[in-house]
């Protein structure tokens, strides 16, 4: 029996496939999970891990997502794989502690333990705050990490206060021990985010992209995203239309194909070893229609994991193309690779010695032509900057 089988509750198979039985290729019979008739799944060998959390208690607004992870697993469990031999678990529903942090504890042991065994958990929420306790799994591994949430706000809140799903990112900023290097947001609002915040994410160097920015070509999400360790996504980036599952959904967001592809770029990206999907209210869907998108998103980023590259550069490898940009009268050296396997870019940083190695891992941060044509330009692409800042 598993260490965190105690955490977790088993499958209403019966419910979920609503009595229909499953065709042989659908991931309702290639996914192993943690239903009524079995025992707790083996995780050995396993890449990933479905994890359902319900809980919401901490939900700004938004009461009713503590149900999403079954509502989302009645559409999953429908779709055909790729041409891939998957191994992905079900390990069934996280149910409310009898605390909101007893939840939390069980969420962050669960995905520390997973990563330890090269498994990736993929949760569903469940409201956002749980981010922190997705975030604090990471704690023990003893390195610092980089976050990407998808997000129409910066969720920062009030110090002061509990956490929510308003303030969970202001908890992680000043969580100690700091293991938090960047954190990138896609997809703000303007109209929705108070200036002195932008302020305040300038001053700590992260980054925050509008959303008319990444719609205009959503491929520059791309590099974004395959700089984090971790991804959460917050339903509410996804316009009304293509998502109403959500109290606060906006007219405006991402169009449901937009966030899929963003999903597969996650999937794509080498180095992310969690990702989260919340805020989905079953309460306020029409015909399932969030809770079919999040499913077609967890099958983005699956069908993105068994396409991985594995190209990361090794500074040394025959199988990039490097490029020397120099700028501003030799002042500053920019270093460039190209996947030669994927045309995938990063741009190399240069390292402080009296760092040691702390931060090594990320002196290469993913890049795009668009900022190799900056730099040969004789400008200081934005992401070098910043990344140029935090090192020095």
């Amino acid at each position: 029996m598993s260490e965190i089988s105690h955490f977790f509750q088993a499958l209403d198979i019966l419910n979920i496939s609503q009595g229909l039985s499953y065709q042989e290729n659908q991931f309702g019979n290639k996914i192993l999970m943690y239903s009524q008739e079995n025992d707790f799944p083996d995780t050995e060998g396993m890449d990933i891990a479905i994890i359902g959390v319900c809980e919401d208690r901490r939900s700004y607004n938004n009461s009713g997502s503590a149900a999403a992870p079954d509502e989302v697993r009645k559409f999953l469990y429908k779709l055909f794989p790729g041409s891939y031999p998957s191994k992905i678990v079900d390990l069934g529903n996280i149910q409310p502690g009898f605390e909101v942090d007893d939840t939390y504890y069980a969420l962050t042991e669960t995905v520390e333990f997973l990563m330890k065994k090269n498994i990736i958990p993929f949760i569903i929420g469940g409201s956002q705050d749980l981010t922190f306790a997705q975030f604090k799994g990471y704690e023990k591994l003893e390195q610092t990490i980089n976050i990407v949430t998808i997000d129409p706000v910066f969720d920062l809140g009030n110090p002061e206060e509990n956490i929510s799903s308003e303030s969970y990112l202001g908890k992680i900023i000043l969580y100690q021990p700091n293991f938090l290097f960047n954190y990138s947001n896609i997809g703000y609002q303007t109209y929705l985010v108070d200036q002195s915040s932008l302020v305040m994410m300038n001053k700590l160097y992260f980054d925050a992209y509008r959303l008319g920015e990444i719609r205009d070509n959503i491929q520059e999400a791309e590099p974004i995203i395959r700089h984090a360790d971790m991804l959460s996504l917050d339903v509410s980036s996804i316009k009304h239309a293509d998502a109403p599952a959500h109290t606060n959904a906006s007219p405006n967001g991402f169009y449901a194909e937009e966030a899929c592809q963003m999903m597969r770029y996650a999937g794509m990206n080498d180095k992310l070893t969690s990702v989260g999907i919340y805020e989905i209210n079953p309460v306020f869907d029409t015909q399932g229609k969030t809770a079919h998108l999040a499913a077609q998103m967890c099958w983005c980023f699956i069908d993105g994991f068994y396409n991985r590259k594995k190209d990361f550069p090794t500074r040394t490898s025959a199988d990039y193309t490097r490029f020397h940009v120099f700028l501003q009268d030799n002042k500053y050296e920019i270093n460039f690779y190209k996947s030669n396997k994927s045309d995938r870019w990063w741009m190399e940083v240069p390292y402080p010695s009296h760092e040691k190695l702390k931060f090594e891992r990320h002196t290469l941060i993913p890049c795009s032509y668009k900022d190799y044509e900056i730099a040969c330009k004789d400008e200081i692409p934005d992401r070098w900057w910043q990344t140029y800042q935090k090192l020095s």
